[in-house]
C-alpha cells in the first residue's frame, strides 16, 4: 500500500516530458552499500547508484503530493524504508542512476499504522441491523448493545469481495451496497456513551460462519466438508493459501468454554446474566457466548498457525468464509479455527458462537496494519 502511495506522490510531482520517459522503480530498501542502494520491487531487485547531486525528499505516510516533503540525504535511508527512485533517461535493465528519491521512512510508516490501527479499534464494529441511505445512518449490533453509525458525504465506504479480507482488496462502495447481516468496521469519533459513531471510514463485507465436525478432507483439492451446526446442511469449504488457519490450545479452549458457561475467573455460573442473576436463562447464555466469541476473535492472531494437512476428520472447527454468488453449499475459508470442541459443547446454540473475519482486538479491519495493509 505504501509503495502505491509513493507512486501516487510521483504522479503528482514534476514529470519529464512524454518524449523523454524517465525510468523509475518503487519498492523497499534491501541494502545500503556506500553510495548504492538495493531496492526490492514487485519485479525484482534494482541496483541504484546515488550521486551527490541526486535529490532526496522525505515524505510522510499519507502524503498526496510533495508539498510537505522535506529535503533529505543518503544517510537518512535505511534498510526497510520505502523509496521511489527516478532514474536517468537512458537507464535500462535493473540498474538506475538516481536523479530523485522519494523516501518514506519505515519508522514513520509503523507509527502511521499504529495510529490508524488504534483509530479502527476505537471505532469498533459489529453486525449490520439496518441501513438508511437517505439519512446516512447504519445501525449495528456490537457485542451486547446497539450502535448507530452516522455517515457524511466525506465518509469513505469500502466493501470486501471475493475471498479476501485484506484492506487493499476492498473496493470503494456505497451505503446502498450494505445489507442487514453484513459485518462492519468503523473508524471515526465515538460518542461518550459509546452509542454512536461519526464515521470517517467504514468497511463492510458479507461473510458466512460455519461450526461443525469435519466429515472429510481432500488435500489434493484443498477442501474439507462439514455439517454446519446452525443450518444442519453439509458444506464444502475451500482452504487456500490466503486462508488464516489457526489451532487453539486445549487449555485456552477450556477457558473460553468456561466463559461461555459463566464460570470464567471463578465467577458463579449465573454471573453473566445481569442484575438479579438470570444466569440460567437462554438469553444469559447467549450473552455469555457473545462475550466469549469476542474473546476468541481478539486472541486469533496470537494463536498457533495450522495447515489443512494438520486437520483431522472428526475434529470440530469454526470457520468464517465467503461464498460464490448463488452457491449456498460451497465456500472459501477466510479464517478457520480448530480445537474448538469444548467451546461448541459449552455454547447454548452452535450458531451463537461465531468468529469475526477480521481481528476485533484492534488494527485495521484486516488486522494487517494501518496504511492499511
Amino acid at each position: 500500500m505504501c509503495v502505491a502511495a509513493l507512486a501516487g506522490v510521483l504522479s503528482a510531482g514534476a514529470q519529464a516530458p512524454a518524449s523523454s520517459p524517465v525510468p523509475h522503480a518503487a519498492g523497499t530498501v534491501k541494502a545500503v552499500t556506500g553510495p548504492d542502494l538495493t531496492v526490492t520491487t514487485a519485479t525484482g531487485d534494482y541496483t541504484v547508484s546515488v550521486p551527490a547531486a541526486a535529490k532526496i525528499l522525505d515524505v510522510a505516510p499519507g502524503s498526496k503530493d510533495l508539498k510537505s516533503a522535506t529535503p533529505g540525504q543518503l544517510s537518512d535511508i535505511a534498510v526497510g524504508d520505502k523509496v521511489l527512485v527516478t532514474g536517468t533517461v537512458g537507464d535500462a535493465g535493473t540498474s538506475l542512476t538516481a536523479q530523485r528519491i522519494i523516501l518514506m521512512k519505515s519508522a514513520a510508516i509503523a507509527d502511521a499504522h499504529a495510529a490508524e490501527a488504534a483509530a479502527w479499534a476505537q471505532g469498533g464494529g459489529g453486525i449490520v441491523k439496518s441501513v438508511n441511505a437517505g439519512t446516512g445512518t447504519i445501525v449495528i449490533s456490537s457485542a451486547l448493545k446497539t450502535v448507530t453509525i452516522q455517515t457524511a458525504a466525506t465518509t469513505i465506504v469500502r466493501r470486501y469481495s471475493g475471498d479476501s479480507v485484506r484492506f487493499d482488496d476492498a473496493v470503494v462502495s456505497t451505503l446502498g451496497a450494505i445489507q442487514p447481516g453484513d459485518q462492519l468496521r468503523v473508524r471515526g469519533t465515538k460518542s461518550a456513551d459509546g452509542s454512536s459513531v461519526q464515521a470517517d471510514e467504514i468497511v463492510t463485507g458479507s461473510f458466512r460462519n460455519f461450526s461443525g465436525t469435519i466429515a472429510s478432507i481432500n488435500g489434493t483439492a484443498g477442501t474439507l466438508t462439514l455439517k454446519d451446526l446452525a443450518t444442519k446442511k453439509t458444506v464444502t469449504v475451500a482452504v487456500t493459501p490466503n486462508s488464516d488457519v489457526r489451532r487453539i490450545p486445549a487449555d485456552a479452549a477450556a477457558r473460553v468454554a468456561m466463559r461461555v458457561k459463566g464460570g470464567a475467573a471463578g465467577a458463579p455460573a449465573g454471573a453473566g446474566g445481569g442484575p438479579g442473576g438470570g444466569g440460567d436463562s437462554a438469553d444469559a447464555g447467549q450473552r455469555r457466548a457473545g462475550r466469549a466469541g469476542m474473546d476468541l476473535s481478539q486472541m486469533l492472531s496470537r494463536l498457533p498457525t495450522e495447515t489443512l494437512g494438520g486437520l483431522k476428520m472428526g475434529e470440530a472447527v469454526m470457520i468464517v468464509a465467503t461464498s460464490p454468488a448463488g452457491q449456498s453449499n460451497a465456500a472459501t475459508a477466510i479464517t478457520l479455527l480448530a480445537g474448538v470442541e469444548p467451546i461448541l459443547a459449552a455454547s447454548p446454540a452452535g450458531e451463537t458462537m461465531t468468529l469475526s473475519p477480521w481481528s476485533m482486538g484492534g488494527g485495521a479491519p484486516d488486522g494487517g496494519g494501518g496504511a492499511p495493509q
